[in-house]
């Protein structure tokens, strides 16, 4: 993209000037990935530099694990000063995803109303209308003139999350009835709101499912649905936008429910999250005991070829295709586990019918053996003029290749059954068991096929 190029070029250059106008007349659309792509710490650079307008916009349409990390990377004040600016329901979600010393205090500085507004959400059950209804709606109460309302609806309007769906209530907040704005607007100004309301409007509970309000929204073709308690008090309403949040939300969920990798996915992010923002020890931790395998393989290796010792004394040429033989599986061994993994986290493999995938996995490690051994053999006997060695050097790139393309399926799923990483532990394991076994091979099937010249 060539703005985030311009981006990066006025921050390393620090042209603040230049950098905050670009950002400012910027496209909603590019400006959002701009931020999305931006490390850390442009990122806080970047939207400091924002109108603050500008900046809450911004804040709001931006994933909340970014959010998370502009909180967190945000001086006090400034933090306090976002978080107030939030809608409540999305408080409700940032306070979700923040650690609870953070979120206490943010919470701790609203002021009594914004904190009651607030608790108010968090005490109901997680995925409930709820959960993720706001409290910013405009209702009139019964007797109100149509230009009363009005008078109101222009003073507390520009605050409210939607002026389209208006209710009528009870002193008590009792639902009674709802006013569209167009209805408001054609209405005589001595009317009585009641008048011109439609009573009974579609509702929901305040512990109805977020995924059935989400439909009801879409089904009914509403930009609004009134949430109630018990008593049919009015408490709050959910927009449109918060319905087509929770839609792409449940569906991705139900999505990996189905295949049975939704808690994967959940540890999957935590694992790249400690193993690209953790401390030292605990990427150490992660990322060391597949190391240290790995380098054990390396002496058993050795070990292996100093068996072998008098054959390469023998045959020379015998050395120049051990790394030939080790790459060649290699590459295999980590496409393999990569599209394994891969698969597994977008619900393209399902774990279910895992021996289905393995034995595809197995034929086309088969015939990407058969075709590279062919190549290799050919080559290593045009090149020694030995029948004996181009066959052995078939032979073991076509083993080679077969047993790392079974392994980059079988070691990925072995370690998430046994709930390891396989991103950080696959490849190591990989290739230790493929270097042992086919220097073994590959030594064997020389030894066998050209043991006449080892005398």
């Amino acid at each position: 993209m060539a703005i985030y190029d311009k981006v990066i070029e006025l921050l390393e250059n620090e042209n603040v000037t230049e950098l905050k106008t670009l950002l400012n007349n910027e496209d909603m659309v590019d400006l959002m990935q701009i931020m999305r792509e931006l490390d850390r710490a442009n990122r806080v650079v970047c939207y400091r530099l924002l109108n603050k307008d500008l900046a809450m916009e911004v804040f709001e349409r931006l994933d909340i694990e970014v959010q998370e990390d502009l909180i967190s990377d945000f001086a006090e004040t400034e933090a306090n000063s976002v978080f107030k600016e939030l809608a409540p329901d999305d408080r409700v979600r940032l306070l979700d995803e923040l650690p609870a010393r953070v979120a206490k205090k943010l919470l701790n500085n609203l002021s009594k109303e914004e904190r009651n507004q607030t608790s108010e959400l968090m005490g109901y059950e997680d995925e409930t209308a709820g959960h993720i209804m706001t409290p910013h709606y405009i209702r009139f109460k019964r007797g109100t003139t149509i230009d009363e309302a009005m008078k109101k609806l222009r003073a507390v309007g520009e605050d409210r999350e939607t002026v389209y769906n208006l209710y009528v209530t009870t002193d008590t907040r009792l639902l009674e009835g709802s006013v569209s704005l167009r209805d408001l607007i054609m209405a005589d100004g001595d009317q009585k709101i009641e008048e011109i309301m439609k009573p009974d409007p579609i509702k929901v509970a305040t512990g109805t499912d977020q995924e059935e309000v989400a439909r009801l929204l879409q089904e009914q073709d509403l930009l609004a649905v009134p949430v109630v308690d018990k008593e049919n008090r009015l408490v709050g309403i959910i927009t449109v936008d918060d319905a087509f949040d929770v839609i792409e939300e449940e569906t991705t969920e139900d999505i990996f429910d189905k295949v049975g990798i939704s808690a994967l996915n959940q540890r999957q992010e935590g694992r790249s999250r400690v193993l690209i923002e953790g401390s030292l020890p605990e990427i150490w931790k992660a990322r060391l005991p597949f190391l240290v395998i790995t380098l054990i393989g390396g002496f058993m290796a050795g070990f292996v070829i100093e068996g072998f010792e008098a054959s390469l004394e023998a045959v020379a040429a015998i050395a120049v295709f051990i790394p030939v033989v080790m790459d060649m599986g290699g590459n295999v061994g980590t496409q393999s586990s990569t599209i394994f993994s891969r698969a597994l986290v977008l619900g393209q493999i399902n774990v279910r019918y895992f021996m289905r995938h393995l034995f595809k996995e197995i034929l086309v490690g088969i015939t990407m053996g058969g075709i590279l051994g062919i190549i290799s053999g050919l080559v290593a006997h045009l090149w020694q003029g030995m029948a004996g060695f181009g066959i052995a050097v078939a032979l073991s790139i076509a083993f080679t290749v077969t047993l790392a393309s079974s392994l980059g399926f079988i070691i990925p799923y072995i370690l998430f059954k046994l709930d390891f990483d396989q991103a950080a532990g696959a490849d190591p394991i990989i290739t230790t068991i493929k270097d042992i076994t086919g220097l073994f091979i590959y030594f064997y099937l020389v030894n066998f096929f050209l043991g006449h010249l080892m005398g």
